[in-house]
């Protein structure tokens, strides 16, 4: 049998694209090379989608006029490289689902900040009465959204997994946050790769259209210099005060092409450097979206940021520590230090993905009293800063880790996870990872007669 459409993994996004290709008339067949979660089947077996899990039937996906593609599987997966020999397109749910919509979008991406920017922009938005949706690699997929009833906009964080198999679509107003060295290990090892993957946010943009970056980040800088889009630029930045909406000792001004807004820092719910780029960033884009001036600063007070993201756990004997499960690449940890005064003993390791840690030794050296690996491979960690950090231990058990932690640290010391690494090689994902952590804090403080505490977001 040929369907005109195959989706290659059966997750979020898969049964969300499949859901609306069915409400829309569309043949459809689903193949995943694992098994398929009991929600996604469940949901597949009522919509009556025909599907298989645990392998792949070649003869059908070959026979398809098109191909979804989970961003879970690489371009450099055997059957994703035969059916591109095969001339067979591929694409993302995004450009899949943006087909069937006439909605505005915001789209988000860069390497670090992107889930909180997301979050707030949407939160704003809907504070200030827009009829607005949140998707992308976050929540439910646009796909599934799009069968109910539409919105007029969608925040979209969008990752350059999914970006890499995007070609029509487009936003109106798009935010890039940096783009610094990840996934190196899905780009071949070059950074230029996963760059060029990252300015795919601003393919199909025109005049009337805007592009929120960050005046501050070279590669982005220089490339936007280099090749000028023909979307409206709007820099911001926590240094300059030439740009469209910056830091100014204790406010945050916003002007250029929108109201003008000042915010106070001492009163965001969220707090250093990274976290006030995020807040321009997303105010910006309210801001050029028609938002009022007077609902953003009412709303950004009740803004709640993700978990894993610089989060304080506990403080036991004087000694704070706090979950930045989420930070996977250098520069997060980066961000990370510079929100966390005093010395630190940093828990970092798992999955390395091309990382340089020589981008670190300047915010490393002189506060961290003691490195602790939390990985099965940690090799690249322990030889690049055995010479900058005191001490260094190893551990792959997640209690072991937070005991070893107490056990170096002194009052005032910041135990930060913050791994730099993915977590595939112990946990299932960051989130696990985070989850656990916490748990593992929570029985240490039970153990030394501390109080459970509400967790707070930095």
């Amino acid at each position: 049998m040929k369907f005109d459409l195959v989706i290659l993994g059966a997750g979020e996004s898969g049964t969300g694209a499949a859901l609306l290709a069915k409400a829309k008339g569309v043949t459809v067949f689903v193949s995943d090379s694992g098994s398929i979660r009991e929600a996604y089947k469940r949901e597949l077996v009522e919509a009556k989608i025909d599907f298989e899990e645990n392998g792949h039937t070649d003869s059908i996906i070959f026979s398809a006029k098109e191909v979804v593609k989970s961003p879970g599987i690489p371009m450099k997966n055997a059957l994703v490289k035969d059916l591109i020999q095969a001339g067979t397109p591929i694409i993302d749910e995004l450009e899949f689902a943006s087909r069937y919509t006439n909605a505005r979008f915001i789209g988000v991406t860069g390497s670090n900040g992107k889930t909180t920017t997301t979050l707030l922009t949407f939160h704003l938005m809907k504070a200030c009465g827009f009829k607005v949706g949140l998707a992308g690699n976050i929540g439910t997929s646009l796909a599934k959204q799009l069968i109910g009833e539409q919105m007029d906009w969608y925040v979209l964080e969008i990752s350059s997994f999914q970006l890499d198999g995007m070609f029509q679509f487009k936003n109106e107003i798009g935010i890039l946050t940096n783009i610094t060295p990840d996934h190196l290990d899905r780009y071949e090892y070059r950074f230029e790769n996963y760059v060029q993957s990252k300015l795919r946010i601003l393919q199909n943009m025109k005049d009337g259209d805007t592009l929120i970056f960050n005046q501050e980040d070279p590669i982005v800088k220089e490339k936007l210099k280099s090749n000028p889009p023909a979307a409206a630029l709007f820099p911001i930045s926590t240094e300059k005060k030439d740009t469209s909406a910056y830091k100014e000792e204790d406010l945050l001004h916003f002007g250029g092409q929108v109201p003008a807004l000042n915010l106070p820092i001492s009163e965001l719910p969220i707090q250093g450097d990274h976290n006030l780029l995020n807040v321009l960033m997303s105010v910006s884009a309210v801001l050029l979206a028609g938002g009022k001036p007077e609902s953003i600063k009412s709303a950004i007070l009740s803004f709640e940021n993700a978990p894993h993201r610089c989060e304080i756990v506990s403080t036991v004997k004087g000694i704070q520590f706090v979950n930045d499960s989420k930070a996977t690449n250098v520069d997060s940890v980066k961000y990370a230090f510079s929100a966390f005064s005093g010395p630190i003993v940093w828990i970092a390791g798992g999955i390395d993905k091309g990382n340089d840690y020589n981008e670190l030794n300047e915010v490393i050296d002189g506060r961290v009293q003691c490195l602790i690996c939390l990985g099965k491979d940690n090799d690249n960690l322990k030889v690049h800063f055995k010479k900058r950090i005191p001490k260094i231990l190893e551990t792959q058990s997640i209690s072991d880790c937070v005991e070893l932690a107490l056990s170096v640290s002194n009052p005032g010391t910041t135990v930060l996870l913050s791994p730099a690494c993915a977590s595939f090689d112990l946990f299932k994902n960051y989130e696990d990872r985070g989850n656990q952590f916490k748990e593992a804090v929570r029985a240490l403080a039970g153990k030394n007669n501390v109080s459970p505490q509400t967790y707070l977001q930095s």
